[in-house]
């Protein structure tokens, strides 16, 4: 192990030009790479070799390095301000990470740089809550995602999101498939999972009558369950707020500040502020931003994934998560499948591409064809006319595929949550926990951290019409007329929610920010019918023209102007 190992694993993938080198705990990678694949193959070629990380400083041919998003907004309104814990990202730990540090009586700021919580991968995958079987027992994904998986009734039950405990099945492609059952089961107690059971063809075919025809059994893990992460995060926000800690949007770091062993000072495009603790949970960004603190030690490299989304009613003809067990595979993917969402969708995908763009969300006809070609047999329902709408995420995996938490070893008030990727949706609650404990320790060597009474873990979700039965809209809409008035007809929205939306404790004030809160824009029509109507409502309530309401922020305007200008 060691350089020698890195340095012949190398040549064996025909990377012998490239250099390899240490610095503190971590392997460093230098050259350049005609594609892509050779920076990743590279990558991969040093990993597993005793270090603590992959720093991949290879440089491809026509890809330039990307550096930080800094969005247009440019005020003061952080200048010289002081907080206990700044967390930085805002995605789904990162929001429940502000809600879970308002425990305690200390002070906390989360900066996101965009117009809204959990615009990354956080809302760009497939809801699925994981069994434990994917991930390599004795790894951070194994035992956080078990942990995190166990907390989501309880998460569900406080925050007042959907959770539909629907369990997973994947299916054997080929009979003998069975026979290594045991080797399965043995995998996934060892890390925890409690519950599974294998099935025969007519068994799967009792519990989904849809399943692919050709399937010869399966395995069902009960303890699987799906929800709408963009909800989740949305929640957990919300609720950080509702108990004091502050969420700054629109927000970018655009440097550290480090002198004698720790973060003094956290730069940003709004001014300038302090925090005793920093928590690095940039998602895609997270190396950029430990580079900033001159503190990397491992590299992001991201892997693009594709999903397909069915009409609603789609939804009747399957109850679980179908996946396909594969014995081969790159081993960097659970291959994805075809889940029921909580609203009734059905959702195909993800695809796993390594692609250079950390934000590369973009789609094409081809991705979408990969999607169905993979998945599309797994329910033999399915065409390819019930899809309504494809979209991207992109994920954030490192060289060691595995996650990054832990406090830095190198400043003493830095803490890194990093390389979370599938199961991080699942790992979520219990990465979140932890990373609290981390922050009260870094903290109480400077001041006492005290639990604060008055911490509300509970959030009201405001009502959903169409949820309710009749009675309960007849009784909501004589107590709110707004409640009547429907504003988008594929997914049942009313007016009423999405003024609530607008003013929740953290304000919906674009389109995006409304949708992904009430779903507005989520049906089959994908926006036609509704957006006008959204349009005017947000311009209403925030007192602003509606040719200034965007999409997602600076940069995505809705209207080029009125009529006539």
């Amino acid at each position: 192990m060691g350089l020698s190992a890195v340095r012949a694993s190398l040549r064996r993938a025909g990377l012998a030009g490239i250099n390899a080198d240490e610095c503190r705990e971590s392997v460093v990678l230098n050259g350049t790479v005609p594609t892509w694949q050779d920076f990743v193959a590279a990558g991969y070629a040093a990993a597993g070799k005793g270090y603590r990380g992959v720093v991949n400083d290879v440089q491809v041919e026509g890809v330039d390095p990307q550096s930080l998003p800094v969005p247009a907004l440019s005020d003061d309104v952080l200048e010289g301000r002081d907080f206990d814990a700044v967390i930085i990202g805002g995605g789904i730990i990162g929001c429940l990470l502000a809600r879970e540090l308002r425990r305690f009586d200390i002070t906390v700021a989360l900066l996101e740089k965009e117009a809204d919580v959990g615009r990354g991968v956080s809302s760009r995958n497939n809801g699925i809550l994981h069994p434990s079987l994917a991930a390599a027992p004795g790894t951070r994904k194994a035992a956080y995602g078990t942990r995190g998986n166990r907390m989501y009734r309880k998460l569900a039950s406080e925050l007042g999101f959907r959770l539909d405990w629907s369990g997973a099945l994947y299916l054997f492609p080929r009979r003998w498939y069975a026979a290594l059952y045991p080797l399965a089961y043995r995998r996934a107690r060892r890390n925890g999972e409690e519950h599974m059971g294998l099935l025969g063809r007519a068994d799967v075919f009792h519990l989904e009558p849809h399943a692919w025809p050709a399937q010869q059994g399966g395995i069902l893990f009960p303890d699987s369950g799906v929800v709408a992460p963009d909800q989740v995060t949305i929640a957990g926000a919300d609720n950080a707020v509702e108990n004091g800690a502050r969420i700054f949007l629109n927000t970018a770091v655009t440097g550290l500040d480090v002198e004698r062993g720790r973060v003094t000072a956290i730069r940003t495009n709004r001014g300038r502020l302090r925090g005793r603790v920093v928590i690095n949970a940039a998602g895609v960004w997270a190396d950029r931003v430990a580079e900033l603190a001159d503190d990397r030690f491992y590299t992001i490299h991201p892997r693009k994934g594709v999903m397909a989304v069915t009409d609603r009613t789609l939804g009747d003809f399957q109850q679980r998560s179908l996946g396909m067990m594969w014995i081969r595979g790159s081993g960097h993917t659970k291959g994805g499948g075809v889940s029921r969402t909580v609203e009734g969708n059905l959702l195909l995908g993800p695809t796993a591409d390594e692609v250079p763009g950390r934000e590369d969300y973009g789609t094409s006809g081809e991705e979408l064809e990969a999607v169905l070609r993979r998945h599309m047999p797994l329910n033999d329902w399915l065409r390819p006319d019930h899809i309504i709408a494809y979209f991207a995420g992109v994920r954030a995996a490192t060289f060691e595929e595995d996650f990054v938490v832990e406090q830095s070893r190198h400043l003493t008030n830095l803490i890194h949550v990093a390389g979370i990727q599938s199961p991080g949706l699942t790992a979520a609650p219990a990465i979140a926990e932890d990373v609290r404990d981390l922050v009260a320790a870094v903290l109480r060597r400077e001041i006492p951290v005290r639990p604060r009474p008055e911490f509300d873990p509970c959030r009201k979700p405001p009502p959903s019409l169409s949820r309710l039965t009749l009675e309960e809209r007849h009784r909501l809409i004589l107590r709110d007329s707004a409640y009547g008035r429907i504003v988008c007809r594929c997914e049942e929205v009313s007016e009423g929610e999405v003024v609530a939306a607008i003013h929740s404790p953290l304000p919906a004030t674009t389109v995006s920010a409304v949708k992904h809160r009430v779903r507005t824009g989520m049906g089959r029509c994908q926006g036609g019918f509704c957006t006008p109507s959204l349009l005017k409502l947000i311009a209403r309530e925030t007192a602003t023209a509606a040719a200034q309401v965007t999409w997602e922020g600076d940069g995505s305007p809705m209207l080029a102007g009125d009529t006539g200008e």
